[in-house]
C-alpha cells in the first residue's frame, strides 16, 4: 500500500471516529429533547397545536402509503386542528372526483358514498382503509353538529390522475345546469375522448407530429364555463360549481401532462405538484380569508424541495411552494419509522401485500432516530426549539421514502434520498416501530389510472 493511500485511508478513520462521537452527542441530545409519548391517543396535541401557532396551512406527512401509524397520528392532528383550531379543509394525495364523492358524503349532501366505495382505482388501500375510514366517519359525525351546512368542513382531493373521469363530470354538470354549453364541451373534449382508450399514446402522437394538441380545446370549456360562473356571481357560493371549475381545470392540466410526460420526469413531477398547490389555493380563496386547510400527502411532496436532493433535478414540490407562499403560515410535518410492515404492490397496478419494511439504512436519518431507543416521540425543527438538535442534523442524510411501491431488494436505489431534515420539515414524528394499514373491501381495479402516476 502507498504511503499516500494509507494516509488517506488514517484521514477518512480519523473523520469517521470523529462522526461517531458527534453522532453519540446527538442521539444523546435528540433523547432527552424529543416529546415522548406513549400512546398516538394520549399524544401531546395541545403542545403541537401552539407550536402550530398561526398557520393557515399545516402539511402532514408520511414515509409510506401504507403505515397505520401514520394514517392515526394524521387524523388524531386533524381532528384537534378542526375542533380547536378552526381548520375547514382537509386535502388528500388522492383523485379531486373520488374525494368529491366523499366529501358530499362527510358534509351530509346527497350524492355522497364513504370512502370504501369511492376509491376504485389502483392503489385502493390508500384511501380504502380503515383508518382513514374512522376518521371519515368522525369528520361526517362532526359536521353533523355545525348549523349551517354551507359552512362544514370539507375532505377534497388535490391531485392530477383522472382525465376521463374529469371530463364525465363537467359534461354531466352542463347537461343539468347548461345545455347550451354541454354539446360545445362534447365537441371541444372529442380531440382528447378519441384517445380513451390509450391516453398515453396521445402525448406520443404530438410529439412524434402526427396529431394536433388538445391544448386550446380544453382550455375553451374551463373560459367558457368560468365566463357562465362569474357572470352568475355563484364561483364562491356553491360545492357543485366549484366542483365543475375543477374537473375542468384538472382536464387542462392532464391535456398538458400527457404532452410532456414523454420528455423529463422532471416537468411530469413539477406539473403535478404545482396542480396540487394550485387546488390547493383555489380552495383556501372559495372558502373565504379565514379558511385554513390540513393537507395529507406523502413526505415527498410534503417536505421542502429546496432541502432534498429534489432541487438538484430541478424539481419542486407542495411543501417547497407553500413556503414560498405562506411562508411562516406553512407548517410543514414529516414522518418516519425504522421497521415494521406496510401495505404496497411490488409494481404498479398490482395486487397489494403486506411486506416487511427492512431496518433503516446505517447512514439514514431514520438509523439515527432508531439509535435513540426511543419509540415514538414529536421532534419540533424550527428555532427557537432544540437548536442545538438542529444544528446537529443539519448534515445532509438519506431518508427513506415508500411509495405505493415497495422494492425491498433495491431499496437503497429505489427509496432512499438525500435530505436536511430541519430545512426539509418544522417537525418530524418518529415511529421505530410500525404496522400495515387495515385494507376494506380491495375490488378489481378498474383499469389504469388516466395520468400514469409517479409511484409516491
Amino acid at each position: 500500500m502507498s504511503r499516500m493511500k494509507a494516509s488517506a485511508n488514517r484521514q477518512v478513520k480519523i473523520l469517521q471516529e470523529v462522526f461517531m462521537i458527534d453522532q453519540t452527542e446527538l442521539i444523546n441530545q435528540i433523547r432527552e429533547e424529543a416529546i415522548v409519548f406513549d400512546e398516538i391517543s394520549t399524544a401531546p396535541l395541545s403542545d403541537f397545536l401552539n407550536r402550530v401557532g398561526d398557520a393557515r396551512v399545516v402539511l402532514l406527512g408520511e414515509a409510506t402509503h401504507g403505515t397505520s401509524e401514520f394514517y392515526q397520528m394524521r387524523a388524531q392532528l386533524t381532528q384537534a386542528l378542526i375542533a380547536q383550531r378552526g381548520f375547514n379543509i382537509v386535502a388528500i394525495e388522492a383523485d379531486w372526483p373520488d374525494a368529491a364523492l366523499v366529501n358530499r358524503y362527510v358534509g351530509h349532501v346527497s350524492g355522497g358514498v364513504p370512502e370504501h366505495k369511492a376509491f376504485n382505482r389502483f392503489p385502493q388501500w390508500m384511501w380504502r382503509n380503515q383508518e382513514f375510514h374512522d376518521f371519515v366517519e368522525w369528520l361526517r359525525k362532526y359536521n353533523s353538529n355545525i348549523p349551517s351546512k354551507s359552512n362544514y368542513v370539507g375532505l377534497y382531493g388535490l391531485d392530477l390522475y383522472s382525465l376521463y373521469q374529469s371530463i364525465d363530470n363537467v359534461i354531466r354538470y352542463l347537461d343539468l345546469n347548461h345545455p347550451h354549453l354541454a354539446e360545445l364541451a362534447r365537441q371541444s373534449y372529442n380531440c382528447l375522448m378519441v384517445w380513451q382508450g390509450s391516453p398515453s399514446d396521445y402525448g406520443l402522437a404530438v410529439l412524434q407530429g402526427e396529431n394536433k394538441d388538445c391544448r386550446e380545446e380544453a382550455l375553451s370549456v374551463l373560459r367558457k364555463l368560468l365566463e357562465v360562473q362569474v357572470a352568475k356571481g355563484l364561483f364562491s357560493e356553491d360545492e357543485e360549481v366549484l366542483d365543475a371549475i375543477q374537473n375542468a381545470l384538472l382536464v387542462v392540466n392532464a391535456e398538458k401532462y400527457y404532452r410532456i410526460m414523454w420528455g423529463s420526469s422532471t416537468s411530469s413531477w413539477n406539473l403535478r405538484d404545482g396542480h396540487m398547490f394550485e387546488t390547493l389555493n383555489l380552495l383556501l380563496s372559495v372558502k373565504g380569508e379565514g379558511a385554513k386547510a390540513i393537507v395529507w400527502e406523502h413526505n415527498s411532496h410534503v417536505g421542502n424541495a429546496k432541502a432534498t436532493e429534489m432541487q438538484a433535478r430541478g424539481e419542486i414540490n407542495v411543501g417547497q411552494l407553500c413556503k414560498e407562499h405562506y411562508g411562516d403560515a406553512a407548517y410543514l410535518v414529516g414522518f418516519g419509522t425504522h421497521e415494521g410492515t406496510v401495505a404496497a404492490a411490488a409494481s404498479w397496478g398490482g395486487p397489494m401485500k403486506i411486506k416487511k419494511v427492512l431496518n433503516s439504512h446505517k447512514e439514514s436519518y431514520e438509523r439515527l432516530f432508531h439509535e435513540t431507543g426511543v419509540g415514538k416521540f414529536f421532534l419540533p425543527l424550527l428555532s427557537p426549539y432544540q437548536k442545538k438538535v438542529r444544528q446537529g442534523l443539519m448534515m445532509p442524510m438519506l431518508e427513506r421514502a415508500i411509495g405505493v411501491i415497495y422494492r425491498p431488494d433495491t431499496e437503497r436505489f429505489s427509496h432512499y434520498f438525500h435530505a436536511i431534515l430541519p430545512e426539509q420539515f418544522d417537525e418530524y414524528i418518529w415511529f421505530d416501530q410500525t404496522r400495515a394499514i387495515t385494507p376494506l373491501s380491495l375490488t378489481a381495479p378498474q383499469g389504469m389510472p388516466d395520468t400514469y402516476p409517479f409511484g409516491l
